[in-house]
């Protein structure tokens, strides 16, 4: 490709609505042009780099037996019916209607109808396994697009669908695709972690992300100092306190606190380690009738330590707790007789459903709310002043310094984005179509399901983040729009200039490298910015008095300052950088 007949087009500013350095650098660099809140045009010079995304992934998942079919973006709801989703997804799942009244959705990912097309193929277990697999835009109607691809309405996913006779069948689909994302994510030449994660809304039981790590992530990663252990927040676990068997001495007494409502005000006025306050939070669950309504709520009161966070997915895996709500605040005075901020389990007005973290079931002489405004309750101790907690529950998000649930190692956060996620999901597809084959005794099974996706548009989004300067983007290679660019220094002026350019040009484009000539002509400050900013990671620059004394300038991305190669040797010195 020649500059000359591409499309360039960069900016010396980044849009006022640009927050992150890839929104910054993507806009700049010309790479994407926003259309509307979330929605972008993949402008050349981006779409460029997608592509060899899209190459890449579609390379390895070919590679790992997976068969490319491509399902369409709008899809009947009577599909999302059959699972429930069309009306258990949030406002995030965009619901259209036809001109005949049908309902319809814009794909957010395709569980449902990829089910359908394995109930009405495969038939019998001769046929299984299966994987089906797609690189397809998606919609999700996000309350807050923002951070430019990062976190858009419209984005292109690459989703693949394993199909097996049983469940170690299936595990078995989701380790080769565990090994291929690992494989896919390595070639991307990206920092990344594999993490345990929650399965979320889309369901199952065995689930990891792939993260890379950047300091911009939206995700925090948790991993252990002295292991492979790694799982996002939601999923991550410290390893079970152990009761040093130590008895409480301190009396239970009700302490004045006034105006002191948190935990942190308390610890501090009674000269106390916040470690041995306890927080209560008050949640509710509601008991529905056909009609969808309520006949009876149940409230809760958790009990965390008072320097630890309630971690929402694991309370929502508890027993009676899948569906809860925070309770209100008229539903609060009537159970505690008080408002939040001085709440405990000790002397409520109702009765309520205690679930104690495991830190607070093995604490003595702690402190927590007197159900009375201004007053706190300090020395409290199991079995003394309350009864022996009847459910305990890993409820909390860890911190750094946990010990690590495999005993190796302290546990420590960092940030990261999301990239890719693989999910074993059973039959929970499969039970609700009705996916069934015929095993090898003629009984019909339902299909074992794995799911598997990769953010496609996100990912370079996510690689910026990861790789850039003061000057722009710094692509791995093996993504880079282009992979080497030649600026040739007053081609116009000098046919000696020109010639060599374009002879280098031709060698490369033999040799299979991705190469642009800049033969615009522009002044070498300007045409380095662009390159700069663009972000491809080996230059090489032609200019008529370096050709006099028989050398050319080679500088990659990263480096602070070119160096002279000579120019007999120049295609043998760019070959070796862009193979080493």
């Amino acid at each position: 490709m020649k500059a000359s007949q591409f499309f360039i087009s960069t900016f010396k500013e980044a849009p006022t609505d640009a927050e992150i350095a890839s929104h910054q650098l993507m806009m700049r660099a010309g790479m994407i042009k926003k259309l509307g809140a979330g929605i972008y045009t993949y402008m050349p010079m981006g779409l460029r780099v997608i592509r060899k995304v899209e190459a890449i992934v579609r390379e390895e998942m070919n590679r790992a037996g997976a068969i490319e079919v491509t399902m369409p973006v709008i899809q009947p709801a009577e599909l999302w019916q059959e699972t429930g989703r069309f009306t258990t997804n949030g406002p995030e799942l965009l619901r259209i209607k036809d001109r005949h009244d049908r309902d319809f959705i814009v794909q957010p990912t395709s569980e449902e109808c990829v089910t359908d097309i394995a109930r009405q193929e495969f038939k019998s277990y001769k046929q299984l396994p299966k994987n089906l697999y797609q690189i397809q835009t998606k919609f999700r109607d996000e309350r807050r697009p923002r951070f430019g691809l990062m976190r858009g309405r419209e984005f292109i996913m690459k989703d693949a669908y394993s199909f097996d006779r049983d469940e170690a069948g299936a595990k078995a689909s989701y380790q080769v695709m565990a090994a291929a994302y690992r494989k896919i994510f390595d070639r991307f030449g990206l920092t990344y972690r594999a993490v345990a994660a929650d399965s979320g809304a889309i369901g199952g039981d065995l689930s990891e992300e792939f993260q890379v790590i950047a300091a911009t992530g939206e995700d925090a990663i948790v991993y252990s100092t002295g292991s492979d252990y790694a799982a996002n927040m939601e999923k991550a676990e410290a390893a079970a306190p152990v009761s040093t068997g130590k008895v409480g001495t301190q009396t239970m007494t009700k302490t004045p606190t006034p105006g002191k409502s948190t935990c942190a005000d308390v610890a501090m006025l009674l000269g106390l380690p916040l470690q041995q306050t306890v927080k209560s939070l008050v949640l509710a669950t509601d008991t529905k009738d056909d009609k969808g309504n309520v006949v009876k709520t149940q409230v809760w009161l958790l009990l965390l330590r008072g320097d630890h966070d309630m971690n929402e997915v694991k309370v929502g895996k508890l027993a009676g707790l899948g569906d809860f709500r925070f309770a209100t605040v008229p539903e609060i005075v009537a159970h505690f007789g008080c408002e939040p901020g001085y709440l405990g389990p000790i002397n409520t007005k109702l009765p309520v459903k205690l679930v104690v973290d495991r830190e607070v079931a093995v604490m003595t002489d702690w402190v927590c709310g007197a159900n009375e405004v201004d007053f706190h309750i300090t020395g409290v101790n199991w079995g003394r002043d309350l009864p022996a907690p009847e459910m305990v529950a890993d409820i909390r998000n860890v911190v750094a310094g946990d010990d690590a649930p495999d005993g190796k190692g302290v546990l420590a956060i960092e940030r990261g984005i999301e990239i890719g996620h693989v999910f074993y999901l059973g039959t929970k597809y499969s039970k609700a179509m009705n996916a069934t084959f015929l095993d090898h005794n003629g009984k019909p099974q339902f299909m074992e399901m794995g799911c598997y996706g990769i953010g496609i548009t996100r990912l370079p989004a996510a690689a910026i983040e990861q790789n850039h300067d003061a000057k722009g983007i710094i692509w791995p290679d093996s993504i880079a729009p282009f992979t080497v660019v030649i600026c040739m220094i007053g081609p116009d002026r000098s046919p000696d200039v020109k010639a060599a350019g374009e002879r280098l040009y031709a060698e490369l484009l033999a040799a299979g490298v991705d190469v642009i000539l800049d033969d615009r002509g522009e002044r070498p400050g300007i045409m380095f910015a662009e390159w700069e900013l663009i972000g491809v990671p080996h230059r090489v620059t032609i200019g008529d008095k370096g050709l006099k004394d028989g050398v050319v300038e080679y500088q990659h991305r990263r480096d602070s300052e070119a160096s002279k190669v000579p120019s007999n040797d120049v295609l043998q010195h760019v070959m070796a950088k862009v193979t080493a």
